[in-house]
């Protein structure tokens, strides 16, 4: 009887076992990359007024990039350290040789973006998080006159801040949903020719809404 008792509780924890670990659920912690996809919108910043009704005064097109992360489960909270490199379809359209959008014809560059994120568990599986840090873009312009163009970039600087919706789909495929805002206030040319102008002054506002998949390592 004690030997059918003793095989008894064996195989019961034998079943046990993978249920309790399929009740395990996500940690939230730990290294993490992600490919990330969405809309892009950079325009003219709050204080410059160029409403005129002829020039492009933003630009619209589809961001793309990947990002890589490291978050630490503080129990209901996770805080986290991120970044990104993003690029992004957005450009104007009209005549280099009249004043668009404060530089010229402009088509957005690559984007640089380094930062923190601190949020709170509304569930086992979902984070609702907020997010800041800094951020450098680059802006490809033509712009001239009648009698000459040139074909520069600007390297934009700034800060960001953004939140957002992460949600678990296993203890390592992960989806999120986020907007971020970055004010961009300083900048500097890059010439053709190597050289590069000193910082200067700009006010410049970026929106943006986008997707990610990740893996959670």
């Amino acid at each position: 009887m004690r030997k059918i008792m003793v095989a008894t509780l064996l195989a019961g924890s034998a079943v046990a076992s993978p249920a309790l670990a399929q009740d395990v659920g996500p940690t939230f912690t730990g290294p993490r990359v992600e490919a990330i996809l969405g809309y892009d919108h950079t325009g003219a910043g709050s204080s410059v007024d160029n409403d005129n009704g002829d020039d492009d005064q933003s630009i619209d097109g589809l961001l793309y990039g990947v990002g890589a992360g490291y978050d630490f489960n503080l129990g209901s909270a996770v805080v986290g350290v991120e970044g990104e490199f993003t690029d992004s379809t957005a450009k104007s359209s009209r005549n280099p040789f009249t004043d668009q959008f404060g530089f010229g014809r402009v088509s957005q560059g690559r984007d640089l973006y380094i930062g923190a994120r601190a949020g709170i568990l509304a569930n086992p599986n979902t984070l609702v998080y907020v997010k800041g840090g800094y951020t450098n873009s680059k802006l490809n312009v033509l712009a001239g006159d009648t009698n000459q163009s040139t074909d520069t970039s600007f390297k934009l600087d700034g800060w960001r801040v953004g939140g957002g919706v992460e949600r678990a789909f296993n203890q390592n495929m992960f989806g999120k949903l986020e907007y971020r805002y970055s004010k961009y206030d300083s900048a500097q040319i890059d010439f053709p020719n190597g050289a590069t102008s000193t910082e200067f002054d700009i006010d410049t506002d970026r929106h943006q809404v986008v997707a990610s998949v990740g893996w959670r390592f």
